[in-house]
């Protein structure tokens, strides 16, 4: 689990790094557009394009820190011993849809390197954003399997 979670933490400080980048680019374009006039070309396009690539690098960390919402309020007076089972399962359904969700987006990240898909205003390749999200998605999959695997406390390995 820590080679895990070292993989997990590396896709989240490059998601800061993709939303300070962002942050900077909109506030260049932002102040040009106000004294200027001019504005960066295609920044609105840029801006989906990394938040995408951010919130999927940002899904490994918030499934290995357990940073999903939980709703327990039908289980607040289950014991510990089915809280950890339901909580076990909802991990192994977590990781099969962001499996399944890793694999549609890969397909689609093929579908749009054999269209040749771009955006409107830069032409930049859509294939790329598809293939920025598959690992860290792959990785949520996998930390995810492993909790439901092994379980969440210090036995399993954190």
């Amino acid at each position: 689990m820590r080679v895990l979670e070292n993989l997990a933490k590396f896709c989240a400080i490059l998601a800061g790094f993709i939303l300070t980048g962002i942050t900077l680019m909109t506030c260049v374009s932002l102040v040009g557009r106000n004294t200027t006039g001019t504005t960066l070309v295609g920044d609105f396009e840029l801006t989906g394009v990394a938040a995408g690539a951010a919130i999927a690098l940002f899904l490994p960390w918030c499934q290995a820190r357990r940073g999903n919402i939980i709703v327990d309020f039908f289980t607040a007076k289950a014991s510990a011993h089915t809280n950890a089972r339901l909580d076990r399962l909802g991990a192994l359904l977590l990781g099969l849809s962001v499996a399944l969700l890793a694999w549609r987006t890969a397909i689609g990240g093929l579908s749009s390197w054999n269209s040749h898909a771009t955006t409107m205003m830069l032409g930049f390749p859509e294939w790329i954003v598809y293939a920025g999200m598959v690992p860290p998605l792959v990785l949520t999959a996998v930390i995810a399997l492993w909790q439901a695997a092994r379980g969440f406390g210090p036995e399993a390995g954190e």
